[in-house]
């Protein structure tokens, strides 16, 4: 059996081939586009494909592909929009086109990724220059909405991420943090300055724990109510991250886990250097 190609999936008519084109979304030299759609899809599929600085991809009334790359030689299609208006007045960073998604090919965002090796530099290229050898290598059984669970040896979110992650209620992640207590570290990537915290039974396990942050962004713990109070919520979504030193089942006593607690604050001397007030 022969390879599947994307057109096969879109067939876009012959005649309207001129009027296709596709953004190639990637790291930039500074954010990660991945990441981003990991938090909000809109960031890519808006910010990123109608970003003022690619105002000369397209023009009015043609088809934008959005691609977001995976790995290397795989992309994500992540939605396909008919270009309604260009803001001739938008500043730098801002959005520069107005689309409206294509609702015939929803079945496909999300899901369809294709191997394509990107060979030329600009991120935006016409379809009909490349449509034969976008190959369809695999189909996902529903939308990507983030990384799996990768274990509890290996969390390490943003603010953003752990938030998105409990809006979207992506279910290996819940059943993970639901059934866990745990010692947990918050780390303030701006100034290094640590938080040690703790999951008990009587805090309602790991899940609520860190629900609590994502919500207000203190978790009602003090010296994290200051910095919100003194630098705002934007400065903990933007720096903060959150990763699980040791983890355990529900049947380990509460005892246990405060005192691993306290054993990592003296560690890692977190409440000398840190955000730790007791």
């Amino acid at each position: 059996m022969g390879e599947i190609m994307l057109d096969d999936l879109l067939r876009f008519s012959a005649a309207g081939l001129d009027d296709v084109k596709i953004k190639f979304n990637q790291w930039n030299g500074s954010k990660d586009p991945m990441e981003l759609y990991k938090e909000n899809p809109e960031i890519v599929n808006t910010d990123w494909l109608f970003a003022k600085k690619q105002r000369d991809y397209f023009s009015v009334g043609q088809t934008a592909v959005c691609f977001l790359k995976l790995s290397c030689d795989r992309w994500l299609l992540t939605t396909i929009k008919k270009v309604t208006n260009k803001r001739d007045n938008a500043e730098i960073d801002e959005v520069a086109f107005d689309g409206v998604e294509l609702p015939e090919y929803s079945q496909y965002y999300g899901r369809v990724i294709v191997r394509y090796h990107k060979r030329t530099r600009p991120q935006g290229v016409f379809y009909k220059r490349v449509y034969q050898e976008l190959v369809v290598c695999e189909i996902l059984p529903a939308a990507f909405d983030g990384d799996d669970f990768p274990g509890y040896d290996k969390v390490r979110l943003s603010y953003r991420q752990l938030a998105a992650i409990l809006e979207r209620g992506k279910h290996d992640w819940i059943a993970a943090l639901e059934s866990q207590k745990a010692v947990y570290l918050i780390t303030d990537k701006a100034n290094g300055r640590l938080y040690v915290g703790s999951a008990t039974a009587e805090k309602g396990m790991l899940l609520k724990r860190w629900r609590a942050y994502a919500q207000n962004g203190h978790g009602d713990n003090d010296e994290l109510v200051k910095l919100k109070e003194e630098k705002g919520f934007d400065y903990i979504k933007d720096n903060l991250q959150y990763a699980i030193l040791e983890n355990y089942n529900a049947r380990v006593d509460d005892a246990v886990i405060l005192e691993r607690e306290r054993w990592w604050k003296e560690t890692l001397q977190s409440r000398k250097f840190g955000y730790n007030g007791n």
